[in-house]
């Protein structure tokens, strides 16, 4: 397929989006249909939708990647996924209903209600930054595989890729915003999944495997290993480890998310919002699954064709992220590289224009106080000046990371996430488990901002501390435990019990 083609492509997709944009704000493009679509969304949408928000590029490509990794990765990654279902349920089971009890529309004003303004605020600073950072790294991600693969074609410079892509996204998500993407959403994980089955599909019929015999050769390759209980100290990929990690990631990603709970908090009532998360996490788990197979059947066919995983540009390193684009554009036919294009395309901007929905409602919400004067002409101006900003400064975060990044997207992104989420973990937990104590609100942000440096020089003076252990995404749990110890020793008992 040739750069042209591709262009066009995405050109058709981007214009598609834009008409679904104008559609869904035609009518309506206030600030209570950006932030929550009036509270009128169907579960099942949101559902759906959420696949390609919670998946992304980073899934799309690094997951099948790292399969064949040469640290012998294969499946670990799914005792990480059956965490996050576990997370997924206690998000559910525990926080939404909090989040509807006081009709929130920043999950971040919980915290005002429970712990004070200071604490208030470093949570929602907390989340601009997280959700910044993790959502440029995604999209950073895709546009390497873009301008590899299509741009440099053209000459058109790394920067111009970025601010493309962005101002595309921002084109269709500026006016509706969480109207808008429910819909969206839905069409890209349905362009998503589908991908993911064709993309099976293809490479069974290249290396002539019915479905059984796929299933088989998988199983018998030196992929496909899932469960790792050896060495509990000294391995990353241990059982406990993982699966632990991906409970809390989960809970503090996604259950302390902005982005992914504004959808929850879009349906009409709590019923509707739980069938949506349970529903959600068993897509979730199968999804990933899939992006596992599939990356269990590319190292075999790359074996079978004699294909290497591309080297990365600048350390001339294997980049086992690039091995799913390079099969896709060079070695398959028309059919399956415009497929596997759709599906990247769906995961990686269903999950940025999402991002830049939630980093507006928060600053909007939490910042500028726009919830309290939200028919306010003027406020939905200023909304829409917000969403640009963002969008410019996700562009200079993306430009950043391409002077500097020189590690695995995946694991990159979860060691930010350890660090930047781990204070928010900590002060939900305290403001749920101590309703009758008040800590001291004005020295909370430097708890927030000391907690991760304290988690830092723990996790690299750990192996001396204690006797070789070494962390993993499970990481993020102590730094929650310190944020937690710490609101603790400058909080006392409170005469008034809060609610």
């Amino acid at each position: 397929m040739t750069p042209i083609t591709i262009i066009i492509i995405i050109a058709i997709y981007f214009g598609m989006l834009i008409g679904i944009s104008q559609l869904t704000s035609k009518k309506d493009s206030s600030n209570d249909a950006f932030f929550s679509a009036n509270k009128n969304a169907k579960w099942y949408l949101v559902a759906f939708g959420m696949i390609g928000t919670a998946l992304s590029g980073v899934t799309f490509i690094s997951v099948p990647g790292e399969v064949g990794s040469p640290n012998g990765e294969q499946f670990k990654y799914f005792q990480f996924i059956l965490g996050n279902a576990v997370g997924f349920i206690i998000t559910a089971a525990v926080l939404l209903p909090l989040y509807y009890k006081y009709n929130l529309v920043s999950i971040y004003t919980y915290i005002e209600k429970k712990l004070g303004f200071y604490s208030y605020k470093s949570a929602a600073s907390i989340f601009l930054l997280s959700r910044t950072i993790g959502s440029a790294f995604r999209l950073y991600l895709v546009v390497i595989v873009l301008q590899r693969y299509v741009f440099d074609y053209f000459g058109i410079p790394f920067f111009a890729t970025v601010l493309i892509a962005l101002l595309l996204i921002y084109a269709y998500t500026y006016k509706g915003g969480l109207k808008t993407i429910i819909i969206t959403d839905s069409l890209q994980t349905f362009f998503l999944v589908s991908s993911v089955i064709l993309t099976i599909i293809f490479i069974c019929h290249q290396l002539d495997l019915s479905a059984i015999q796929a299933f088989e050769s998988i199983k018998n390759s030196n992929y496909s290993k899932i469960f790792f209980f050896e060495d509990f100290m000294g391995s990353r990929y241990h059982f406990i480890k993982q699966f632990v990690g991906g409970i809390f990631v989960t809970i503090a990603m996604v259950g302390l998310d902005q982005d992914l709970m504004q959808k929850n908090l879009s349906c009409k009532n709590i019923k509707e919002a739980q069938k949506n998360m349970y529903s959600f996490t068993g897509i979730f788990v199968l999804v990933n699954l899939l992006f596992l197979g599939i990356g269990a059947l590319l190292y075999i066919y790359a074996n079978n064709q004699g294909i290497d995983v591309p080297l990365d540009a600048v350390t001339q390193k294997p980049r086992t992220d690039l091995l799913f684009p390079e099969i896709a554009f060079n070695h398959l036919a028309v059919i399956p590289a415009l497929v596997f294009l759709l599906g990247l395309t769906a995961a990686t901007f269903a999950t940025t224009d999402s991002a830049l929905t939630a980093l507006t409602t928060s600053f909007c919400i939490d910042f500028l106080h726009m919830d309290k004067d939200k028919a306010n002409p003027s406020n939905v101006w200023r909304r829409k000046l917000v969403h640009f900003g963002f969008s410019i400064l996700m562009f200079l975060v993306i430009i950043l990371f391409n002077a500097i990044n020189d590690a695995s997207v995946v694991s990159m992104i979860f060691k930010i996430a350890s660090y930047t989420y781990g204070p928010l973990l900590g002060l939900f937990s305290f403001a749920i488990f101590f309703k009758n104590r008040q800590v001291k609100d004005k020295l909370v942000p430097y708890i927030c901002i000391l907690s991760p440096f304290a988690t830092l020089w723990f996790s690299n003076n750990a192996t001396s501390l204690l006797n070789g252990y070494v962390f993993d995404n499970e990481l993020i749990l102590v730094n929650a435990l310190i944020t937690f110890v710490l609101l603790l020793s400058i909080s006392s008992k409170s005469k008034l019990i809060r609610a």
